[in-house]
C-alpha cells in the first residue's frame, strides 16, 4: 500500500462520508451486454465488505456516476449504500447538493473516481483518491493513488484508509483475532 502523508491521515480523520464514482471506479469501467443488449457489470466483493463495514462504523456512503444502470441502483441497495445519485454529468453540482443535504462541507467527504469529469469534486473535497489505472490527469490531482485498479480493489483500500486514521482498523481485526 501506498505510504500515507501525515496531512492526509489529518484529512482521513474527518471523513463522514465516502463517495465513489462506478464506472473505472467500482467496476473495471468496461460494460458488458449480451444478445439481448442487456447490460452487465463486475463488482468486487472485497470492495464491498470495505462499503459494508465503514457503514458500521457511521460514515455514510453514496454513489455519483454519469450513467444510468439497474444494477448500479440494485448493487447500491445490496450495500445499503445511502446516496445514489446517476446520470450525473455535471458531478460538482451534484456533490454540492449532497453535502448541503447531509449538513457537512467539502473537508468532511472522501471521493474515489477516475476520470476527467470528477477532477471538479476531487479537487474539492477533504481526500481524493483515484484506482491506480485512472486517467494520467486524475491521478496528478488527487491526495492518493492506489495500487490497485478499479473494481479490482481500489474502492476497499480507501475504506481501510479511513478506518485505519479514525482508530477504528484494531476494534475491527478483533472481530477476526480477539488478541490483535
Amino acid at each position: 500500500m501506498n505510504e500515507i502523508s501525515p496531512e492526509n491521515i489529518d484529512r482521513l480523520a474527518k471523513i463522514k462520508l465516502f463517495l465513489m464514482d462506478v464506472d473505472g471506479t467500482m467496476t473495471d469501467g468496461r460494460i458488458h451486454y449480451n444478445d439481448e443488449w442487456i447490460e452487465s457489470k463486475a463488482f468486487d466483493v472485497t470492495d464491498g465488505f470495505g462499503i459494508y463495514v465503514l457503514q458500521l462504523y457511521s460514515i455514510k456512503t453514496g454513489i455519483i456516476t454519469g450513467r444510468k444502470s439497474r444494477i448500479v441502483t440494485e448493487r447500491a441497495k445490496e450495500l445499503n449504500i445511502q446516496i445514489v445519485r446517476q446520470g450525473r454529468v455535471k458531478k460538482e453540482h451534484t456533490f454540492n447538493e449532497i453535502i448541503a443535504e447531509e449538513g457537512l462541507d467539502s473537508s468532511q467527504v472522501a471521493y474515489i473516481a477516475d476520470d476527467l469529469f470528477d477532477l471538479p469534486v476531487l479537487m474539492q473535497v477533504g481526500f481524493s483518491a483515484a484506482p491506480a489505472d485512472a486517467h494520467a490527469e486524475v491521478k496528478d490531482r488527487v491526495h492518493f493513488v492506489s495500487d490497485r485498479k478499479g473494481g479490482r480493489g481500489a474502492v476497499r483500500q480507501v475504506c481501510e484508509l479511513i478506518l485505519k486514521a479514525q482508530g477504528h482498523w484494531e476494534d475491527l481485526m478483533r472481530n477476526f483475532i480477539p488478541d490483535y
